[in-house]
């Protein structure tokens, strides 16, 4: 039914606008008051968040009850109850919302704004009876939790508040369910007080991170592509690399790289580049379900890729309780590696195609491009300084790019009117306009994350209040105390959630419930003698990718209908396809599991880590070419088993030199790994040899 959807509804601006509309369920009332008071809304929001980050203090419950008021009265207004009915039940566009709302969803959006709020409204009061709440404390936790849940429906879809009523079930009906999973349940007082009015349910951690960095960095994203930075880089991606064989696809791995270091979004990143990307592969000759694919691929790998990575990094941070920066430095070699492997994907594809790069003509000019966008740099290079050489908080750091960014916004109509000598005062206000317009559409983009971060809280407030324990051991149970066992579940897992759930929901549940034990586990665990160690960063980052790659695993992941929408293939081809070519990335964290060098766990030496990072690009390169079947030119049995062996040391040397050289000594292993690869290479430029003269003889 998807294929059939697909092929009647080709690609075009209001489609691809719903795909991306359907990750965060915000399309809005377009006609009225309403497109008017939403709008209002959002910007307050936005200039809300600026405030707090800048020189409003509050204390971090009232700013998380009001980060959570905005967005829910914003689901409601922007979302009705009542959806439209079409002829298949499977239509993606069930996702999205209706052009109307209701004035029943103006006073369920009121009702949740002012739940959301009561926190904040009656603090001094609530901090006085901590763990003894009122009937009317009760009341309004209970609507919250209800409103909370039934605005998540609306706007991520059934999946979230499905799984956070199944964990609510639990507690209450936890002392009569059999022994193996049996609990002692909590009674509806300690519930609400725990999951309401304090700060390890709804008011926790994920939605702190919500309400502080993650906003402000979406804020970022979007202000950057609405102002055509988006554009940019995949402009500037083609003009460097569309010269190439295959060169459109290197061009959208880059650009889509460059993109997803600063929207974090995979949904976002496939419309905005694949538009212009997509339909340059088709034109160079790629199918169009590999063309799709492979943008589909690299915008999903954008939210590996720092500075901003997925929403969920945020988190991570909070979690192990390091700076974000050193979230970022783990992240930084498994991300590039991976797109170091995903070019080689496209190059290994144009090879087997036989396809050429774009011709002089057909490629924008390096130069002009880059004289023409070189501002778009400037916030991006604010965002680095200020997180890598000043070492400020995310939150401050992108607080100042957004700075610079809104100046840039502002004055870019004025300096093109100054060009065609028209007028400046015109220009000036729509400049302003467009800074408004890209602040409260950045505050739309958060509102599914802020409530998946909100119904998340409820899964935790439900484990913190004892099932964590239970969960924990049943977990641990089910994996019979095998490392390698309570991997693939987690990985299962995560992708079997992430086919219903945002990318920041699935991890805070896989993370909560099977992090810890990953890491009690590989205690028992020994490799060559040596106790395995497994860090926490490590555990977390695990979790994390395997629920960002749900994005393009069939049949659900939105990414993949986005790219088949633009390609107008089948969804589920280009999932497939997809997903095919993310078999690297799915490598990745089962390797920096045992090789902790690769997440530079313990590696300060900025030499070391890019040698690091090369071999582990070449590891992943060999990989690549063993799946794919090509290297140099199509690979026979004993060139994969030699690619086999070079991917292995290349990727995780102390496994061989573990036999016969002490652990300190590891790298010396690279060199059989690069041995292998170069044995490869000549064999097959041999072969290639061989079979000329052969040609030209006969």
């Amino acid at each position: 039914m998807a294929q059939k959807h697909i092929h009647k509804h080709p690609a075009g601006d209001k489609y691809k606008e719903e795909l991306v509309n359907a990750e965060h369920g915000m399309r809005g009332d377009t006609m009225g008051i309403t497109a008017k008071i939403t709008f209002v809304i959002a910007l307050c929001w936005s200039l809300f968040q600026m405030s707090t980050a800048s020189f409003l203090l509050l204390d971090s419950v009232y700013v998380k009850s009001i980060h959570l008021a905005f967005a829910i009265s914003l689901v409601y207004l922007n979302i009705p109850l009542i959806k439209p009915t079409f002829n298949s039940r499977w239509d993606l566009r069930i996702l999205l919302a209706m052009n109307r709302v209701t004035v029943m969803d103006y006073i369920l959006g009121i009702m949740a704004a002012v739940a959301a709020l009561y926190i904040f409204l009656d603090y001094a009061g609530i901090s006085s009876r901590p763990g003894d709440p009122n009937m009317r404390d009760i009341a309004m936790g209970v609507l919250l939790v209800v409103l909370l849940l039934e605005g998540t429906r609306r706007v991520l879809g059934p999946a979230l508040p499905v799984i956070s009523s199944v964990f609510i079930l639990y507690v209450f009906t936890g002392p009569y369910l059999p022994d193996f999973i049996a609990f002692k349940g909590a009674s509806l007082t300690r519930f609400i007080s725990q999951i309401t009015m304090d700060t390890q349910g709804i008011y926790g951690i994920p939605l702190q991170v919500s309400a502080t960095v993650v906003f402000l960095f979406v804020l970022f994203g979007t202000m950057l592509d609405r102002a055509g930075g988006g554009t940019f880089f995949t402009q500037l991606a083609i003009s460097g690399l569309g010269k190439y064989r295959g060169g459109a696809a290197k061009a959208a791995v880059f650009s889509s790289a460059l993109s997803g270091m600063v929207s974090g979004s995979s949904i976002a990143n496939v419309v905005t580049t694949g538009t212009f990307t997509i339909p340059l592969m088709k034109k160079v000759g790629y199918p169009a379900v590999k063309a799709a694919a492979i943008e589909v691929a690299s915008s999903v790998n954008g939210q590996l890729a720092p500075p901003v990575m997925g929403a969920a990094a945020f988190i991570i941070a909070e979690y192990v309780n390091v700076p974000y920066v050193e979230v970022a430095k783990a992240a930084a070699i498994p991300a590039f590696a991976s797109y170091s492997a995903l070019l080689w994907i496209t190059h290994v594809e144009a090879c087997k195609l036989g396809l050429r790069g774009l011709s002089k003509d057909e490629l924008p000019r390096a130069w002009l491009v880059l004289r023409n966008g070189l501002h778009f740099l400037l916030p991006l290079g604010m965002l680095l300084y200020e997180l890598i050489a000043l070492q400020h908080s995310a939150e401050l750091s992108v607080f100042r790019a957004i700075c610079v960014l809104s100046v840039i916004i502002v004055l870019q109509p004025v300096c093109i009117a100054h060009v065609h000598k028209t007028s400046k005062w015109a220009a000036f206000k729509l400049g302003v306009k467009n800074l408004l317009v890209s602040m409260a559409a950045g505050a739309n983009n958060m509102a599914g994350v802020a409530l998946a971060t909100a119904s998340a809280g409820i899964i935790v407030g439900c484990v913190s209040l004892g099932l964590g324990q239970q969960i924990t051991s049943f977990v641990e149970i089910l994996s019979m105390g095998n490392i390698f066992l309570l991997l693939f579940i987690t990985a299962a897992a995560s992708l079997l959630l992430g086919m219903g759930l945002p990318t920041t929901a699935n991890y805070i549940i896989m993370a909560s419930l099977t992090a810890p034990v990953l890491v009690e586990l590989a205690s028992n665990f020994s490799i060559h003698g040596m106790q395995l160690a497994v860090p926490l960063m490590a555990a977390h980052l695990y979790c994390f990718y395997f629920g960002i790659l749900a994005d393009d695993t069939p049949p659900v992941g939105l990414a993949a209908y986005a790219g088949a929408a633009i390609a107008n293939a089948s969804p589920i081809a280009v999932g497939i396809q997809g997903f095919f070519y993310d078999i690297r990335t799915a490598l990745l964290p089962l390797v920096f599991i045992f090789n902790h060098d690769i997440i530079l766990w313990n590696i300060h030496s900025v030499p070391m880590a890019f040698f690091i990072f090369a071999m582990t690009s070449l590891g992943m390169i060999c990989f690549t070419s063993l799946v794919q079947g090509w290297f140099v030119t199509h690979a026979n049995i004993l060139d994969r088993i030699l690619l086999l062996g070079a991917s292995i040391v290349l990727l995780y040397p102390a496994l061989l030199t573990g036999f016969f050289l002490p652990h300190e000594q590891r790298h010396l292993g690279y060199a059989v790994g690069i041995g292998l690869m170069v044995l490869v290479y000549i064999r097959q430029k041999a072969g290639m040899s061989f079979s000329s003269k052969k040609e030209a003889a006969a």
